[in-house]
């Protein structure tokens, strides 16, 4: 009799364990995250990883989302549009009930046209073309600020700080790089200067000594470049070897500890507009010391960033106990944010209302914020 019933509780117990691990695997909720995570700018991919995981291993620690375990659903772009579209189609098909993501303008803009069919909201921390917010959809939603606002930051500070009216602007041509020169030139002839110079490089491209001749030639005192870290290094370097004085300025794609490392000496004196230290913003502090303590580093520029918009999700879907996009976006957008930035608020285009910029300058092979 005993043995009997021993029998009949081991096996109650052994469909259970069953029935409960099928059915935890099976009700996990998927997040998207999309970025490049390979790649030149594998960099910037790493913080927007540890960023997202940061936040995913607190939120599953205390129980998950509506009680289930957050899985991560990783998508690499490697910054290409096309790619960008094909991530974004693989994370509706698996329906995620959001993403973070994706981190160039290039990429985040059409991916966001596939989201909105889907019904996915999206959450960037790092694209800045005014456009991602100003075609009227409902589900994007950007923590950080746009090209509008730190073009003014860069020309103001040429204009009013360095005191130059000679600037020359070069470009990339990606959608973030063209778009921060464009706006740098709107604020810049705002103040009554044109620039002596305007053109655009090529990604990957090795040599860009003949453009920069080209540039030299002008006189500028000053060239702004709108585009992301890995051809900075190089511009800032062969600029030195043809013996360029310039003074270079770029917005926030070239503040990486790459482009200080890597271009040494010749990143010297360069300005970077960006926003300011996070380092010293209180409510970041815990999520800076998580990271030091799980990865060994310090935090990137986008690090804190990435953290904050996978928050904001998780919070918005267990406040409306919802996987509705429309639901969750309703909420984040009408919602006063307490976040490790700080206090954050969205306008009805999925814009922080506000968007501090400042501006860095690389002093004895790091960034110091100007004061």
């Amino acid at each position: 009799m005993g043995r009997g019933w021993l029998r009949v509780v081991c096996n109650a117990l052994a469909l259970l364990l069953l029935v409960t691990t099928n059915a935890y695997a099976a009700g996990t909720l998927k997040v998207g995250v999309a970025g490049p995570l390979t790649g030149d700018q594998g960099a910037l991919g790493q913080e927007l990883k540890n960023g997202v995981t940061i936040a995913v291993e607190e939120w599953n620690a205390k129980g998950g989302l509506l009680g289930r375990r957050i899985e991560i659903v990783w998508g690499d772009d490697q910054h290409d549009p096309k790619q960008a579209v094909a991530v974004a189609n693989k994370f509706v098909n698996e329906e995620v009930v959001g993403v973070v993501g994706h981190f160039n303008s290039s990429c985040s803009i059409p991916a966001s046209n596939i989201y909105r069919d889907g019904g996915v909201v999206q959450l960037t921390p790092a694209s800045t073309n005014p456009r991602f917010t100003e075609r009227g959809l409902w589900n994007v939603f950007r923590v950080c600020g746009r090209d509008d606002q730190q073009g003014g930051a860069a020309a103001n500070f040429i204009v009013k700080k360095l005191k130059k009216t000679k600037v020359a602007v070069l470009h990339d041509k990606t959608t973030y790089g063209q778009g921060l020169a464009d706006e740098t030139v709107k604020a810049l002839e705002k103040a009554g200067i044109k620039p002596v110079y305007y053109g655009n490089i090529t990604q990957g491209e090795k040599d860009y000594r003949p453009v920069l001749t080209s540039i030299k030639q002008t006189n500028p005192e000053v060239l702004f470049y709108g585009g992301i870290y890995p051809e900075a290094i190089l511009l800032t370097k062969q600029m030195r070897e043809l013996g360029m004085k310039t003074a270079f300025i770029s917005g926030d794609g070239v503040w990486a500890k790459e482009f200080v490392e890597i271009a040494g000496k010749a990143a010297e004196g360069a300005f970077i507009t960006f926003t300011p230290d996070q380092t010293r913003i209180k409510e970041a502090q815990g999520v800076i010391q998580q990271h030091k303590a799980k990865f060994g580093t310090a935090v990137g520029a986008y690090t804190v960033y990435s953290y904050v918009a996978a928050v904001l999700l998780f919070e918005a879907i267990a406040a409306t106990q919802s996987t509705d996009g429309a639901k969750i976006a309703e909420h984040i957008r009408k919602t006063k944010w307490k976040t490790a930035l700080g206090p954050i608020q969205f306008d009805h285009k999925g814009d922080v209302l506000v968007s501090p910029y400042v501006v860095w300058e690389v002093k004895n092979g790091r960034f110091v914020e100007l004061q």
